[in-house]
């Protein structure tokens, strides 16, 4: 059985058990209106304002004027992120992070230790729940799929078990929204054809979803019978490392498109650091508002784990894909791949971009001694900077 564990609100909750007079209030953790700021998380309260994460904080203030809007401190996350990966590490080695509040767990080769799948999920909740004060929801099934829809469908505090046998009862009433990949335009074109569930998905033949929709129509096929062969597979296993995160709203603006992808490469970079291994590939995906998905990839000269030369040309890279244009994204990614033990020395670098490279270094490796030394410590690269890399 895999265990799919999701923070509920992740970066909202560690805010408000900091100040816990913040609980019963709408609480968001973003940016500035004025600097164009998006929402990161939004708390229960704040949702049912009808906002969420990926929308302009500007929008989310007009939506509830008393909201209390908080700054990002990735550090603090960071830091927690590490105290759950532990409290992870207890029960099995097998662990696979997807960011900073999500991870899958396959506990197959633990449940003689500790019982089964289930006993395990409701430890690891308890733990999280005792020590850390905050809520995680468990989604507990056979395969990833199905485990991370189970996490979500109770939300919050939820622990949803699914047995081999319950999968597709439970799959067949669901939305179509729930398969994996289909957004706005697939959900019209299923809309169109009459199709609102998973049952009737599955219903459907293999051959005509491939043709309608070529090789994604045999993934939602599969889908939609339960099936998903994917393995958990850890950080240290991993051929890459990679972070992505897809929107509630399509996102076209092109500053709040980098702000998420500095977040999401400050989460990779600080995973390669911990992981002690160096990339030197970089590789962005991009999912636009018609599903197409294109990826863009550029290798260093050298490897590295430094957050700023990871940000510099993943940002050349999205600047590239978008090609100028204000395009719809509802899905953004960024991977750092070429794996090594060793940090590669750039031949090519002058006296002065070797000094910079350092005090790189030495910037990463101080937020990260502070962020696991002091949780409460805010450092967090400033957006602000982006323009100057």
């Amino acid at each position: 059985m895999i265990i799919h564990v999701d923070m509920d609100a992740f970066y909202a909750s560690v805010e408000m058990r900091e100040q816990p007079g913040l609980a019963e209030l709408p609480v968001i953790v973003g940016g500035s209106a004025q600097a164009r700021g998006v929402v990161a998380a939004a708390n229960y309260a704040a949702r049912k304002y009808g906002i969420h994460s990926a929308m302009p904080v500007a929008q989310a203030l007009r939506l509830c004027p008393k909201l209390v809007r908080l700054p990002v401190r990735m550090a603090l996350y960071a830091e927690v992120s590490k105290q759950i990966r532990e409290i992870f590490q207890r029960y099995t080695p097998e662990v696979e992070p997807l960011s900073l509040d999500e991870a899958f767990l396959d506990v197959s080769a633990s449940e003689r230790l500790f019982g089964d799948a289930v006993s395990i999920g409701h430890k690891i909740k308890n733990d999280i729940a005792g020590e850390l004060s905050l809520v995680a929801s468990v989604g507990i099934a056979p395969n990833k799929f199905v485990a991370k829809i189970a996490s979500d469908i109770d939300k919050p505090d939820g622990f949803v078990v699914i047995n081999a046998d319950e999968v597709q009862a439970f799959l067949d009433p669901l939305p179509v929204s729930r398969l994996w990949g289909v957004g706005k335009v697939t959900g019209t074109e299923f809309e169109r054809l009459g199709i609102h569930t998973v049952r009737q998905v599955r219903q459907q033949p293999l051959e005509a979803l491939q043709y309608r929709f070529g090789k994604f129509g045999e993934q939602i096929w599969n889908l939609a019978q339960g099936i998903d062969p994917r393995k958990v597979v850890t950080d240290s296993r991993a051929k890459s490392i990679s972070n992505e995160t897809t929107f509630a709203v399509d996102i076209s603006n092109r500053n709040l498109l980098r702000n998420h992808l500095l977040e999401l490469t400050e989460q990779v970079a600080f995973r390669l650091r911990q992981q002690g291994v160096y990339a030197r590939t970089v590789q962005i995906k991009l999912r636009f508002s018609d599903f197409k998905t294109i990826t863009r990839c550029m290798s260093l000269v050298a490897h590295t784990q430094t957050t700023q030369e990871l940000w510099k040309v993943a940002r050349r890279l999205l600047d590239t894909a978008l090609d100028g244009k204000a395009r719809a994204i509802r899905l953004l990614g960024i991977g750092a791949s070429n794996l090594s033990r060793q940090a590669g020395v750039s031949q090519q670098a002058d006296l002065f971009s070797g000094h910079e490279q350092k005090k790189q270094r030495d910037i990463d490796q101080l937020a990260d001694e502070i962020r696991n030394r002091f949780g409460a410590v805010s450092i967090r690269r400033g957006a602000g900077h982006q323009d100057k890399v």
